[in-house]
């Protein structure tokens, strides 16, 4: 199995999903919603079910949790607040929108901690007193092979909270300088930045610093083919996908959206080791993110199953008999 490619998940399901306001202004990829409330809010409902439901087909193990408040608009992004790591650690983020803090659930750590094997916790959101943010793997696009965290500047991604998570968790951090074509900075790094096994999907050209962008091709060149991604693509959520294990093997899951944008040629290339599974999420899209930032992996190795007492294994094995 590989590093980059969780065999489980979490889901978060929305019941009162909506764009949220207060991250509209730095979110490029964000759009108002333009139908009632409670259309957008049933849609995003049934996409973040759909979604469930084919990757459990698909033999990924899918931890599905509710949110029936309307409190918390991005709540559909668990991947922002927290993420997990091989030999056992969880780390819970710094957010830099208030409506997003109470995102953190701590029914969500104690699932791990009882399905996984969870040695630590490590909860920088106490950074928040401080104005200093790193929104997980939004913020931080990780290479679990080569211990390499890739990093758009953002005040969603502070050097401080960058610092510290790299020291901790053994990471490289590789930060650049990215826009859209209108200069504005990529407000998450999984926008334009996905980094599987075998490719990589990347918008090379929006890294401002052509020695940087040399250097970042070269580091994610090593180990993979690397599809650049135009500027338009990322728009559509190109980059925004993520490599999962499943019954099969390992796969990429994104948007319909997404896999639409792709050239036949990208598509080649990344078909040569791994299948695409694309879906749709036309309403969740409407809050700036997609199929990835609906995605927190689990990097845990699983707890054993307990065994049942011989009596009750007996008892069972019998009424099905």
């Amino acid at each position: 199995m590989s590093a980059q490619a969780p065999s489980a998940v979490v889901l978060i399901r929305p019941h009162r999903f909506a764009p949220n306001a207060q991250t509209a202004a730095d979110n490029a990829f964000q759009r108002p919603a333009t139908e009632p409330a409670d259309v957008v809010a049933l849609r995003a409902y049934d996409e973040v079910t759909a979604l469930a439901e084919r990757l459990t087909a698909e033999g990924v193990t899918v931890h599905l949790f509710e949110d029936e408040t309307g409190a918390h608009p991005d709540s559909v992004f668990p991947n922002n607040w927290f993420s997990t790591h091989a030999g056992g650690h969880v780390a819970v983020f710094p957010m830099f929108a208030p409506s997003r803090r109470g995102e953190r659930r701590w029914d969500v750590v104690e699932l791990l901690k009882e399905r996984y094997r969870v040695q630590d916790v490590i909860d920088y959101s106490g950074l928040e007193r401080d104005d200093v943010f790193l929104e997980g793997t939004g913020a931080m696009v990780l290479d679990h092979d080569a211990r390499i965290a890739y990093v758009a500047r953002s005040h969603r991604a502070d050097p401080v909270a960058l610092e510290r998570f790299c020291t901790h968790f053994g990471f490289e951090p590789m930060a650049f300088d990215a826009v859209d074509e209108q200069g504005v900075p990529i407000y998450h790094s999984n926008v334009m930045l996905c980094v599987g096994t075998d490719v990589a999907l990347i918008g090379l050209d929006r890294i401002n610093d052509p020695r940087r962008r040399d250097e970042v091709r070269e580091r994610l060149g090593r180990r993979r083919d690397l599809v650049e991604l135009s500027a338009a693509q990322l728009r559509e959520f190109a980059g925004n996908a993520i490599e999962l294990e499943g019954a099969s093997g390992r796969f990429l899951a994104m948007s319909e959206r997404a896999a639409a944008a792709l050239t036949a040629e990208q598509r080649m290339r990344i078909e040569r080791t791994t299948r695409i599974v694309a879906v749709p999420v036309p309403t969740i899209e409407l809050a700036g993110g997609s199929v990835r930032c609906m995605i927190a992996g689990v990097h845990l190795d699983p707890r054993p199953v307990p065994a049942l007492p011989p009596a009750l294994a007996a008892a069972l094995a019998t009424a099905s008999a």
